[in-house]
């Protein structure tokens, strides 16, 4: 397969429309055609268009953006069964609060950084010509328990690179959902064409760069005194996976 090619639209309009859902998450059909200013009839056809070359998707009135990127499987363990799906924005909540019981107990800044990130713009998923994100997250009885994030920027030149993170909460560790999570994550950049992952981890983290080594990433770089965390300095381990 090819990498996810930039969204491209045939009209302003069309353009108006799908960055206000991108850049909002999901957005209700009413209140997008009052904030685009665009005639009636115009914003049915434009919206119409999105819809059926793949770019959004309806539900109930409210649309969010729709790029199919991954079937849903279900695995199970001695004690329970746990879902590996693509992330949605109903997911918003259960992964910020997954984010947070991770890097609460355990030094993991680029995890910390994307639940900022979150916070922020308010979208589980972003696909523009300048950045793209995804998530895959696991649940358990419909709660999320462990997630996987690939961030890729558009920029020709890394644009066949991406950044990986991945956790799980601390009650579900021990059941391989961290790594079938990192797994349905590093196949899914294999087969968008992307030759490389990376993650930076603090060189404190132990469990995280001995659970990368184990999946077979490389220490590519170390970046001295890199962090301060807890008043010390502490040095940034550069992992990476080649496909």
């Amino acid at each position: 397969m090819e990498t996810i090619e930039r969204p491209t639209f045939e009209s302003a309009a069309s353009r108006r429309i799908y960055e206000y859902v991108e850049r909002h998450g999901t957005v209700k059909r009413h209140v997008l055609m009052d904030v685009t200013a665009l005639p009636s009839e115009e914003f049915q056809a434009e919206l119409e268009q999105l819809k059926t070359t793949g770019y959004l998707e309806e539900e109930g009135g409210t649309l969010q953006i729709a790029l199919e990127f991954g079937a849903v499987e279900e695995h199970k363990t001695d004690d329970f069964s746990f879902v590996v799906r693509p992330g949605r924005q109903a997911d918003f909540d259960g992964l910020i609060d997954t984010i947070r019981d991770v890097t609460a107990e355990e030094t993991y800044v680029v995890a910390e950084t994307i639940a900022e990130q979150l916070l922020y713009e308010n979208a589980v998923s972003r696909h523009n010509t300048v950045n793209s994100r995804r998530f895959f997250v696991a649940t358990v009885d419909g709660e999320v328990v462990g997630w996987t994030h690939l961030d890729m920027p558009q920029v020709d030149q890394i644009q066949e690179v991406a950044q990986q993170t991945v956790g799980v909460r601390e009650s579900y560790r021990g059941y391989g959902i961290g790594s079938r999570l990192l797994q349905r994550g590093l196949e899914w950049a294999e087969a968008n064409g992307y030759r490389k992952v990376y993650n930076s981890v603090p060189m404190t983290n132990d469990r995280a760069l001995e659970f990368l080594t184990e999946h077979g990433w490389d220490t590519e770089a170390i970046r001295r005194d890199h962090y301060t965390i807890d008043g010390e300095y502490v040095d940034e381990v550069m992992m990476a996976y080649h496909f």
